[in-house]
């Protein structure tokens, strides 16, 4: 059998009825972008540990980002695990890849004169759906997060929101809409307090606010993924600061939270990280202010 021939009856018959359809689509499109093209025509026998290893490598080649890179080989193994655990193939030698050593890509994030500048333009203007990217800046949500969430989700008197869902633009039965679903993690479900001075302008927002969605669209569906994505780019661009893609607002608020001296176990909780130390690894670079003023007062010590 042809890997392309397998891979078709792998996600329909295995990955379909068992993972979450965002899943199944990321899956698919993975396989249809990457794995395909180049492996698709290899009998499952002929895929050897030689010929992926020289799939890898051309990945690496690319520039890539880490976690892509290894997203793509882990749809691969997968495939090739279930093909030899459901006897379509005796061997598979996926497990003999060596994984190319990556860089980490360099977090983006606003520098705070960048920030002061974008949030200027929002104060002084009346709450609207603009209202979200101020938001992110000083909670760390998602843009699907930020457009899932609802007034349900917001508990005005304790200053809190609840993160319980996320939401995607996708097709669903032959419309391409928002769909909101499940968070991709149990970790990604949390509860997040509010700064004071961001909570009095989330009151005036939802005095205003006649529908169920925090940040509001056509009907009552809320806002949706792309159309809030260029509706950010066109702001910085109105106020010529540098192109910045949607998620810079998380890794600002990130970034502004450990400048400040939060501790990183509080910071993963309020990010729906897995643990504290994936949010040591991805902000580590973003610690140096911290480590400068605990350094200083050590010095202190010195007189």
């Amino acid at each position: 059998m042809k890997y392309k021939d397998w891979v078709s009856e792998w996600l329909e018959c295995c990955v379909k009825p068992s993972a979450k359809t965002r899943t199944y689509l990321k899956y698919r499109q993975i396989a249809q972008d990457r794995l395909l093209p180049a492996l698709g025509e290899y009998e499952l026998s002929d895929l050897t540990a030689g010929v992926l290893q020289r799939f890898t490598r051309s990945l690496a080649e690319e520039d890539l980002a880490a976690n892509t890179v290894n997203t793509f080989l882990s749809v691969l193994k997968s495939s090739l695990r279930r093909a030899v655990a459901l006897g379509v193939t005796d061997r598979e030698s996926a497990s003999a890849i060596v994984r190319p050593k990556l860089r980490e890509r360099k977090i983006e994030c606003l520098s705070k004169d960048e920030q002061r500048k974008l949030e200027a333009y929002l104060l002084k203007r009346k709450p609207s759906k603009r209202f979200g990217i101020l938001l992110c800046l000083y909670t760390g949500l998602r843009v699907g997060e930020l457009l899932a969430l609802q007034w349900e989700d917001v508990d005005l008197k304790k200053g809190v929101l609840s993160v319980t869902k996320t939401c995607r633009d996708g097709w669903q039965n032959g419309k391409y809409r928002k769909i909101v679903e499940s968070p991709k993690t149990a970790y990604s479900q949390r509860v997040i307090p509010v700064p004071a001075s961001v909570l009095s302008r989330l009151k005036e927002l939802r005095k205003a606010c006649g529908g169920s969605y925090v940040i509001g669209g056509k009907g009552d569906c809320g806002a949706e993924v792309r159309s809030y994505q260029r509706l950010f780019e066109a702001l910085l661009k109105k106020l010529r600061l540098p192109h910045r893609g949607f998620h810079s607002l998380r890794h600002t608020f990130a970034t502004r939270a450990l400048e400040c001296g939060m501790d990183v176990k509080t910071l993963s909780e309020i990010l729906g990280h897995a643990d504290a130390g994936v949010t040591l690894r991805r902000y580590a670079h973003s610690m140096i202010e911290h480590k400068r003023r605990m350094m200083n007062r050590v010095g202190k010590l010195l007189s």
